[in-house]
């Protein structure tokens, strides 16, 4: 395989895995505005995904349980957005660097001989 088609099929991959990653993480955070918000279905994916994209919440949380999942939700929603975003570009960023790829001049000399 060239190394076009290998940088398209890790970058496909490595999408697949990063949007996986942000649909568990959304559903942590559903599931948990559903149980310390007591919001239905629409009200705690739009508060999650809020929280998940860096926006923050929509509704504030009613009890202090709420508000400390809160808070726990953001700071890892935080942290899982850099992750994610290196994750999804590490091929692309990969496929730069070797551009940059130089040899040692001793070792390139070894290899003619």
């Amino acid at each position: 395989m060239n190394r076009r088609k290998v940088l398209v099929v890790r970058l496909w991959r490595n999408a697949v895995w990063a949007l996986g990653i942000i649909a568990a993480a959304l559903t942590v955070g559903m599931v948990g505005y559903s149980y310390f918000g007591a919001q239905d279905f629409t009200k705690s994916f739009a508060n999650a995904a809020m929280i998940l994209s860096g926006m923050g919440p929509l509704d504030p949380m009613p009890t202090k349980s709420g508000e400390i999942f809160e808070g726990i939700y953001a700071l890892l929603s935080g942290l899982l957005f850099f992750a994610v975003a290196g994750f999804a570009l590490a091929p692309a960023l990969h496929h730069i660097l070797r551009g940059f790829h130089l040899e040692d001049e001793e070792a390139a000399q070894k290899a003619k001989k």
